[in-house]
């Protein structure tokens, strides 16, 4: 006869067994770490997330920060801010979503404010729109590097490094050269990539699944 079940065992995680996981350590860790990471992104904000998140905090592993970054990128609104929500409500549920939200909008938008009025009085001055176009150049090296280390994670990936620099290359001969809309661009080649993805995942499961058949059987 098989001895009940206790009412107080589940099959759900413990709180300590989800803690384990990589992540902010409280609500006020992840408002303060979003924060600061908030009020480093002056224009090469990928550098500083990654930088941040995968590096330094290691909420996220390099292939996890790559798959998140690409959902934020094709959702509506900023992608780190997109990105801060998506960690905020896997840690806390909804409060951290909008403990997210607040951390990473809160400081940028009373600096924003300081910043917009003081520039509209020196916005023509030549010496300002030197200084700006001078750091169009290193902003484009940090997205240029952190794209570089971002490469890694595709070796994990199951369509392999070749088939994900063609579609990187097909992406960035659409938007650069042609100029075609972006959301065209997403539906088409984001669409295709996807199907491969899950075609070439499901064909290494079949195989996986056979090599321990016949491991099984020997």
């Amino acid at each position: 006869m098989s001895t009940p079940t206790p009412i107080n065992e589940s099959h759900e995680p413990s709180f300590s067994a989800r803690s384990e996981k990589p992540g902010p350590k409280s609500r006020m860790d992840l408002f303060i770490s979003l924060t600061v990471l908030a009020l480093q992104g002056f224009g090469g904000v990928l550098a500083v997330v990654q930088r941040e998140l995968v590096e330094r905090k290691k909420w996220l592993t390099q292939e996890e920060f790559v798959e998140q970054w690409s959902v934020a990128q094709i959702l509506p609104g900023p992608n780190v801010v997109n990105l801060g929500v998506m960690i905020g409500q896997r840690t806390f549920g909804p409060s951290g979503a909008l403990i997210a939200l607040a951390g990473l909008l809160t400081f940028p938008l009373l600096i924003l404010l300081v910043l917009a009025a003081l520039y509209s009085g020196v916005s023509e001055q030549p010496w300002v729109q030197s200084s700006l176009r001078g750091m169009n150049s290193v902003v484009a090296g940090l997205i240029i590097a952190t794209a570089l280390k971002m490469t890694s994670a595709l070796s994990k990936n199951p369509i392999g490094i070749f088939w994900s620099a063609v579609f990187a290359i097909l992406t960035f001969s659409a938007v650069a050269l042609l100029q075609i809309p972006l959301l065209y661009v997403l539906l088409v080649l984001g669409g295709a990539s996807c199907v491969f993805a899950y075609r070439k995942t499901v064909a290494l499961d079949l195989a996986r699944q056979r090599a321990d058949e016949i491991k099984e059987s020997v």
